[in-house]
């Protein structure tokens, strides 16, 4: 039994177009930026605005490249799954159960893996990367998106969820804001 309809379905498949674009291009943005620090020396990517704001200083980071691989080929590949997947929904055709819980999953994995990210960039590295906080948002919206297309109504623990899945994803932008500016209050109240 699908609960989405075939119109939110589609409004969806736009939306999650939309974000896997977003998210493609702010990871392909990075691996190039990337590419331009290993290449060329004394390269001043674009993304690095001052001490904070500095997409030099995460790249060059352990964390980076978690798997032995720069993480934007990760963003690449899985916001390509996205964009494909929200076109497939805006052209109304009906995706597979298996594929919808799969596409949760996948995007669940993916919030866990950027939540450590950001735990990282704020306390371990001490910077932030404009482009990494794009695919933070996308990751996250998707997330929310993923949880609505996946719901069955055959639980209503994980529907109660699903039904607040933008309050709670709000709350995890707000909650990571809130953590940037006590992080880096110093930093932002030298600036006034």
């Amino acid at each position: 039994m699908t609960v989405v309809s075939a119109s939110n379905s589609r409004h969806s498949g736009l939306f999650l177009a939309l974000l896997g674009t977003v998210g493609l291009v702010a990871s392909f943005t990075l691996i190039v930026e990337r590419f331009r620090i290993l290449t060329q020396p004394g390269y001043q990517p674009s993304c690095s605005i001052n001490p904070i704001i500095s997409c030099g200083s995460v790249m060059v980071t352990r964390q980076a490249a978690v798997f032995g691989f720069p993480n934007p080929l990760l963003g690449i590949v899985g916001f390509t799954v996205v964009g494909l997947t929200g076109l497939i929904l805006a052209s109304g055709v009906p995706l597979p159960r298996w594929y919808r819980v799969g596409f949760l999953l996948g995007a669940t994995v993916a919030a866990v893996f950027i939540s450590w990210l950001v735990y990282q960039s704020l306390y371990q590295i001490g910077a932030l990367c404009p482009y990494c906080m794009v695919v933070w948002i996308v990751t996250i919206s998707t997330l929310a998106i993923a949880a609505r297309l996946a719901r069955t109504g055959k639980s209503a623990i994980a529907d109660q969820l699903i039904a607040w899945r933008w309050i709670l994803a709000v709350l995890w932008f707000v909650t990571v804001i809130t953590l940037i500016y006590v992080r880096f209050s110093i930093y932002w109240d030298s600036l006034v």
